[in-house]
């Protein structure tokens, strides 16, 4: 390899195209991460250059801006031609700079010199005089998917169309555009625009810096590639897949353009690089997919972290495919899995995907499910599909009204997957029955009617179970009463859980246990059972409240003509509450709640039901290990300053509560911090910002904070349909026990040069130390640029745990390279992690 600083006007003033193969990720960057630093920075430059006085001797120059580094690797071309090169990384940094010097030209060209207008034009265009075709021209060329964008955005003389004006590289060309425009004044005076457009070119064609690294012949590309990628940057493991596809493609001489657009195009849409909720995470929904189709390929676990690792060594190095059959299998596959969130509701298929993979939340069914569905039907009949899903679902329902622990599942899964693929797709019914109603251990075996109706009549299943599996069961009941008459109405999703007896039954359920200490702690875990749980709408949910059962009792406390009774009879078109308030007329008493919870329990063994000869284990699991491995698994606790909100919204039935930043504080019985009422991010974080962490442990959200009015509205997190929160938020460092475990991991995975750099920035925090310095002291080769290369991996992990870069710089003196420091916050920090 060999590595040399150039400013664009080297880069880009010969005839060449830096072209970005088709197998790379599309264009992702982003005004807020991206675009606008770098224009603070040049336009910090620029202004800079400006300031300076005329050159001369004792008159020091303006020092460059070093943009980073990108790999570039030459590509043979007949003499004569356009030179080719393959960019292997920094295909983002490439193209921003190309949008930024063809912005800049087109404010230059309608504002400024001629001549700096040509002298930006050659850095943007090749001579089209010599071009072969219109597209090279252009000395950057993007992917696949953004060559119809960026094509429209270069051109200057035409307006965007509107269909791709929402694209990233069209917002990023008019973004830069406005900004230069803004900068340089344009409508002020004219010779002063022309000054400071001069000064702009002059920055952009001379001043900025990229350290461009040639590949040699004999360089791996894809090693390279690895390298620089793996592990800490915003690459997706499926971009890292794809480019070692591809790579093989080409190597292999196979027609990588065909295999791209029948298999993969695809699987570069925004659908697939949307987050999609895993428990508490998100995670790109492309590297879910291929986390699950690993998982059943190789028919073992995949950690989240080794996708790409396994994909390679576990299948393309083990196995050695043929290419284009493996990715017309993963391409068929894939359409199964994006066919799995359009399953008919009322299907098996469509009901497993509702009730395990999102209520009960449990993906790591996710490879058997897509096993199950990437069949034929001559291959796997419905009726085996059936037979197999049905049992899955009474398995993993059965354990959760146990509270058997789930932990073992995923060894399970694995188990099964290499028992259908041994028996074959023909008998998978019987094949997942068999091979779950055989278990015996305490974390396998299938629990039988009396186990569950054992659980139910005593457990209370409101603090046991999340809300989406409770809401759940409660709608597969609603769905069962409703009957096969029903007129094929479901059960509407996302209601309300409610309790008919209020958790807060003193106020108006307690007369009749006055004085009685036993009676009460009875009553309050009876309201808790599964037979005093209904299902309401939103809006009706806050008017039942805590009001008694008739419309005379509410009457004499002075409530109104409506009791709780009234509100559901009047308003409720669930069959469960029908059935509820008929049964019920004139009071609704702990008898009540038992006898329906036995009744509820026999419905729910009918709904779900297990073989009548399934397994048992030895010894009947005791009611604390039930209790123990089930609930602590099911909803986290949280521990800690704010424990007291936890446990308010832990017990609140609600799933949207809005509060005042006052009314917080009263829940804690403590002050907010001061960080709190002036910094979203405290509210909406989860690493480092303890309130954030009893809220998300909690399973709630704030979805608005308002600062100005001081009140935060919460609600209660379902996993489905969630956006991902940024937990970075605009703070550094802090002293909390999850920013120490960050700076753990970031330290564990450093090298040895970047380590020492590192302690010499801890001890001088927060004292600045100049890179030559630093590169002196610890021998670290390449000098200037290679302290650089060093503090580029502190930043790679700290993306790993979402958090802040470590280290700061800016601009140092000419020959001296760039300044570093610590905050003395965040020396602390990695101090206290590192001993």
């Amino acid at each position: 390899m060999d590595a040399k600083p150039y400013a664009p006007a080297d880069i880009f003033g010969t005839h060449v195209r830096y072209v970005v193969p088709l197998f790379q990720r599309p264009y992702v960057w982003n005004q807020k991460d991206q675009w606008q630093p770098l224009w603070d920075d040049v336009s910090a430059l620029a202004e800079r250059i400006l300031e300076a006085p005329p050159g001369g001797y004792g008159v020091p120059p303006v020092p460059p801006h070093f943009l980073g580094a990108i790999v570039v690797d030459q590509q043979p071309n007949p003499t004569g031609f356009i030179a080719v090169r393959h960019i292997i990384d920094g295909q983002q940094r490439l193209t921003t700079l190309q949008l930024l010097l063809d912005a800049a030209q087109w404010v230059v060209e309608h504002y400024g010199n001629a001549a700096d207008s040509h002298g930006l034009r050659v850095l943007v265009q090749n001579n089209p005089e010599i071009a072969q075709h219109p597209d090279q021209m252009f000395k950057v060329w993007p992917t696949d998917r953004d060559q119809a964008a960026f094509r429209a955005a270069m051109d200057n003389d035409t307006v965007v169309p509107a269909e791709l004006s929402g694209s990233r590289i069209a917002q990023a060309h008019a973004f830069f555009i406005d900004a230069i425009s803004d900068w340089a004044e344009v409508a002020s005076d004219e010779d002063k625009v022309k000054a400071r457009l001069s000064a702009l070119v002059t920055a952009l064609r001379t001043h900025l810096r990229l350290v461009v690294i040639d590949l040699e012949p004999g360089d791996n590309a894809q090693v390279i590639f690895e390298t620089l990628n793996h592990r800490g940057t915003p690459l997706l493991a499926a971009d890292l897949v794809k480019n070692l596809v591809f790579q093989i493609a080409q190597s292999n001489g196979l027609p990588m353009e065909t295999l791209y657009t029948q298999y993969w195009r695809e699987l570069d849409g925004d659908y697939w690089r949307q987050q999609v909720a895993q428990g508490r995470l998100f995670r790109p929904r492309i590297d879910v997919f291929l986390n699950h189709w690993l998982t059943m390929k190789l028919m073992r676990e995949v950690p989240t972290d080794r996708i790409f690792t396994e994909f390679r060594d576990g299948l393309i190095v083990t196995q050695q495919p043929d290419l284009g059959s493996l990715l017309a299998e993963l391409a068929s596959d894939a359409d199964v899995y994006r066919k799995m969130d359009l399953l008919p509701p009322a299907s098996v298929e469509g009901r497993f995907q509702y009730r395990v993979i999102k209520a009960m939340d449990t993906a790591v069914v996710g490879p058997l499910l897509m096993w199950l569905l990437r069949w034929t039907e001559e291959d796997l009949p419905e009726t085996q599909r059936h037979k197999a899903l049905n049992a899955l679902e009474s398995w993993l329902v059965r354990r959760a009204l146990c509270r058997l622990t789930s932990k073992d599942t995923n060894k399970l899964v694995l188990e099964l997957l290499q028992e259908l693929n041994y028996a074959g797709p023909a008998i998978a019914g019987n094949t997942v029955e068999a091979v779950l109603a055989r278990q015996t251990a305490q974390s396998r075996f299938w629990p039988d009617d009396a186990l569950v109706q054992q659980s139910l009549a005593e457990e209370p299943v409101y603090k046991l179970l999340t809300r989406p599996r409770l809401r759940m069961i409660l709608e597969a009941l609603e769905d069962a009463t409703r009957g096969p008459l029903g007129e094929g109405q479901a059960c509407p999703r996302n209601l309300t859980v409610e309790h008919v007896m209020p958790q807060s039954w003193k106020d108006y359920w307690g007369g009749d246990l006055v004085g009685d200490e036993i009676g009460a702690l009875r009553r309050d875990r009876t309201v808790q059972t599964l037979g005093n749980l209904t299902l309401v709408n939103d809006k009706l949910n806050p008017s039942m409240s805590n009001r008694p059962w008739t419309a005379e009792q509410a009457e004499q406390c002075g409530l109104g003509k409506q009791g709780k009774r009234d509100y559901l009879l009047g308003h409720s078109q669930l069959k469960l509450n029908a059935s509820l308030v008929t049964a019920n007329p004139s009071a609704w008493t702990e008898h009540a709640i038992i006898d329906r919870t036995r009744a509820l329990s026999t419905v729910l063994t009918s709904i779900w039901p297990c073989p009548a000869t399934v397994a048992q284990p030895a010894r009947p699991p005791s009611s604390k290990e039930r209790s123990t491995a089930y609930a602590e698994e099911a909803r986290p606790g949280h521990a800690g300053k704010y424990q007291a909100l936890w446990r308010w919204l832990d017990d609140n039935s609600a799933d949207e509560v809005r509060l005042t930043f006052d009314e917080v504080e009263q829940i804690l019985g403590l002050p907010l911090p001061p960080s709190a009422r002036d910094y979203q991010t405290h509210w909406k974080g989860y690493s480092g910002t303890a309130l954030g962490r009893a809220i998300r442990d909690a399973g709630w959200r704030a979805v608005t904070v308002g600062l100005n009015e001081q009140r935060v509205v919460l609600q209660r997190d379902t996993s489905e349909g969630a956006e991902p929160i940024d937990e970075l938020g605009s703070g550094g460092w802090s002293y909390t026990d999850d920013d120490v475990e960050a700076a753990k991991y970031i330290w564990a995975h450093l090298s040895d040069a970047a380590r020492a750099v590192m302690r010499t920035l801890m001890d001088a925090a927060p004292e600045r130390v100049v890179a030559l310095e630093l590169a002196e002291a610890h021998q670290i080769r390449g000098g200037i640029l290679g302290v650089a290369g060093v503090l580029t991996w502190p930043a790679r992990y700290s993306a790993d745990v979402r958090r802040p870069l470590p280290v700061h710089y800016d601009e140092g003196a000419v020959g001296q390279g760039a300044n570093y420091w610590m905050d003395v916050v965040t020396a602390s920090v990695f101090n206290a992690a590192i001993g």
